[in-house]
């Protein structure tokens, strides 16, 4: 029996013989199947070719990539937390150098995953820190394609999580998601966005789209939605769902003329 793995959106499926003969989130119009048809792999092959790789974005906050490049190509963030660390989204891959970086660090109090794109290996992630709850919220229960005790599904806008936050937006998906972490970056908070918000290259806006690889924009009541979530938790910093892509100061003045500027494009 293998967990396989989808080579395209790197989401990791329940124990099976055979390779599902799709991959429902690939399938959906805010993700793709490549031209060169649905392929399949699993933990070991990827490890084999791949590994891990750790960046230290800023005092207490860890990026991690798996390098080349898998499936979407997303950062995960090991975030250090006063009511214990954070893994805020996933990886397709868990390797021995990793865990054992984590566990020197403290272990894992939780894993908070923004959206179904970045489910990856959650419960893979989750078995190898003895269960640790994994965040998802309820309206994306649908597309969880492996099923475990440690997924919590949550309901509502808002969750504490000690001193941090999970914010559902909407937008991208029903329930995408953002973390707020008021403690970081001197105290001035950093917001964590997965896809909710994506950080444009130029690193001074964010944008919103339903399906980004497919070009489909949301609605300025969605877009109105997303930045009035956020609004109540200050933050200096926005770190986004890939390498680079972080805002590193005036991060909700950044996400307010954001909307401003997204309005105008819309509506002209």
């Amino acid at each position: 029996m293998i967990c396989f793995i989808c080579t395209a959106c790197g989401s990791q499926f329940g124990e099976r013989q055979e390779p599902p003969q799709t991959c429902p989130i690939c399938e959906d119009e805010r993700q793709f199947v490549p031209e060169t048809g649905q392929q399949w792999t699993d933990m070991r092959s990827i490890g084999r070719t791949h590994e891990i790789i750790w960046k230290n974005e800023a005092e207490g906050i860890h990026s991690l990539e798996i390098s080349p490049s898998f499936a979407i190509g997303q950062r995960a963030f090991f975030i250090n937390g006063p009511a214990g660390n954070i893994l805020w989204d996933c990886l397709s891959l868990v390797n021995e150098q990793s865990v054992a970086r984590i566990k020197a660090a403290g272990g894992l109090a939780a894993i908070v995953i923004s959206h179904p794109h970045f489910y990856a290996s959650m419960v893979e992630w989750s078995t190898v820190f003895d269960g640790v709850p994994i965040y998802v919220h309820a309206d994306d229960g649908e597309w969880v394609q492996r099923s475990d005790p440690a997924l919590h599904s949550w309901k509502g806008d808002t969750m504490p999580l000690g001193q941090a936050s999970i914010v559902r937006c909407g937008g991208h998906f029903a329930g995408s998601s953002v973390l707020h972490c008021p403690w970081l970056e001197g105290g001035r908070g950093a917001l964590f966005v997965g896809d909710t918000m994506q950080i444009t290259l130029d690193r001074k806006y964010v944008s919103f789209m339903r399906s980004y690889p497919n070009l489909i924009p949301l609605n300025a009541r969605t877009v109105e939605g997303i930045v009035e979530a956020v609004r109540p938790y200050p933050f200096e910093a926005i770190y986004g769902a890939f390498a680079g892509r972080t805002i590193k100061k005036d991060g909700m003045r950044a996400v307010v003329q954001s909307m401003g500027r997204y309005m105008r494009a819309i509506e002209s």
